[in-house]
């Protein structure tokens, strides 16, 4: 009655499931007491094989006195003449007494018997505004089934306002519910409804707890519709959402990672493969450990051991403390400037500080390690990557000339990390330099310290440079390679 869109919709949907024979859902209208509106739902919903009409109406003081400006009698009267009135179209007729966790229990008892009285067959019973607590509303819903007589469904509505839907809905399940109005990713009024993927999963993985109580739905079938229902309604699910949350499977503490690499059940209590989330995930982030780091290497065709694992352990800890997960490619690059050769380096970057702007002069404050001791250097330039690079020469007193530089995002978004690759032109030689960061003056100077540090191996061991510029002998690589 409030919307044609609607209407529509729910017309469509029914002639979907029309015709005798057809197995499918019961297509359910909702509407207001007014016969009018009641007529209008079973317009809506003729078409289907299966149909019922949903009729409802407040029976809390607040709503009764400042909403529909009725007494309790003309309530109870309303009651009877809708639910008789939507008995005339079908035998399935659902009722809900609204704002139910704040109505008089007595009173919406009376209510509720008028209705099954009248011929309805469901009483669905709403927390319209998300104000119990899963013991007390489980207590109300034991004190209906004893308290309203006759043969009924009981159905449980709850809202999300104190973030209780499921857990209500859960504990009115155990108290005889049989029935429990829920919505895909939870999407409902304010702070939404209770979310069916997570009813679902709750009665089958505590399928003890809950006596094996079974709802039917194709539960692979969880993640595929909270996408779909995502992209339609513009609304984003968030991350860390139970069952279908790009989250929920995904694993990066190193102990709970480690863990589920061994054995999946030590840290899931669902397979991903039940909802339709595929595997288990393990993210690699701040928290993640060897074991994980090495697998994910491992995967991506890198088998490293010893100090290169080390060595790369140690970066991808400094990088993923300042980048909330690092992504394939971040790995891929991170491997490449860390694993590329083999040699120990004589200088590591501590830190880089610059500053500078339009109307200054670029200054670039470089921090290195050697065996332990720190060298710091302060230079000007152009631009704040040569500042960085000039401070890098004054500490150790290789001079040379950059002739290749460029800049690549790894990943899209605001936290890419920047790739930087660059040559340095010395002693004869081009000897290549790559550096990763946040930052590209910070990735620069990683860069142009790779190169240095090449540089130095060779002047100290005489080694001659291979075509990559890495140290070796040119007579040891493999053609092409």
């Amino acid at each position: 009655m409030a919307s044609q869109g609607d209407f529509e919709s729910v017309h469509a949907i029914a002639r979907a499931f029309g015709g005798s024979g057809v197995v499918g859902p019961t297509i359910c209208g909702l509407s207001r007491t007014g016969l009018r509106d009641i007529d209008r739902a079973w317009e809506a919903i003729e078409p289907a094989a299966k149909r019922r009409i949903h009729t409802f109406i407040a029976t809390s003081e607040v709503h009764m006195v400042n909403k529909l400006k009725m007494t309790p009698d003309q309530v109870k009267a309303e009651t009877a003449q809708a639910v008789a009135h939507a008995k005339a179209y079908t035998d399935d007729v659902e009722f809900s007494p609204e704002d139910a966790s704040r109505s008089d229990f007595d009173f919406m008892c009376e209510v509720l018997q008028i209705a099954v009285d009248n011929g309805a067959t469901t009483l669905n019973i709403p927390d319209t505004v998300g104000f119990a607590i899963p013991a007390e509303w489980g207590a109300r819903i034991a004190a209906i089934r004893e308290r309203v007589v006759g043969d009924y469904i009981i159905s449980s509505h709850c809202h999300n306002d104190l973030g209780l839907a499921v857990a209500n809905s859960l504990a009115a399940v155990e108290a005889g519910a049989r029935q429990v109005e829920c919505t895909v990713n939870g999407l409902g009024e304010r702070a939404g409804n209770a979310a069916v993927e997570e009813i679902v999963m709750a009665l089958r993985t505590r399928a003890d707890h809950y006596g094996g109580l079974d709802c039917g739905v194709d539960a692979s079938q969880l993640v595929r519709s909270s996408k779909l229902v995502s992209r339609l309604t513009g609304y984003p699910v968030q991350y860390n959402k139970a069952v279908v949350g790009r989250n929920a499977f995904a694993h990066e503490s190193g102990i709970h990672a480690h863990g589920v690499l061994n054995e999946r059940t030590t840290y899931e209590i669902m397979d991903p493969a039940a909802v339709g989330a595929g595997e288990s995930q393990i993210v690699l982030g701040k928290h993640s450990g060897r074991h994980s780091f090495a697998d994910a290497l491992s995967k991506m065709g890198y088998e490293l051991s010893g100090d290169a694992l080390n060595q790369a352990f140690t970066r991808f800890k400094e990088l993923a403390d300042r980048k909330v997960e690092l992504s394939t490619e971040d790995l891929e690059a991170l491997v490449a400037e860390e694993v590329g050769d083999t040699v120990r380096y004589r200088y590591s970057l501590v830190s880089v500080d610059c500053q500078g702007g339009s109307n200054s002069t670029p200054t670039a404050t470089v921090v290195v390690d050697t065996d332990g001791e720190k060298l710091e250097a302060t230079a000007t330039g152009d631009g704040m990557v040569e500042a960085a690079c000039a401070a890098i020469r004054s500490i150790t007193g290789v001079e040379g000339r950059l002739t290749d530089y460029s800049v690549t995002s790894v990943t899209g978004g605001v936290d890419a990390l920047a790739d930087v690759a660059l040559r340095f032109e010395v002693d004869g030689h081009a000897v290549p330099g790559r550096g990763l960061s946040h930052d590209v003056v910070e990735a620069s100077a990683r860069a142009f310290l790779n190169a240095i540090n090449r540089t130095v191996r060779v002047r100290e061991t005489g080694d001659s440079l291979d075509r990559t510029g890495r140290p070796g002998s040119l007579t040891q690589q493999v053609p092409g390679i």
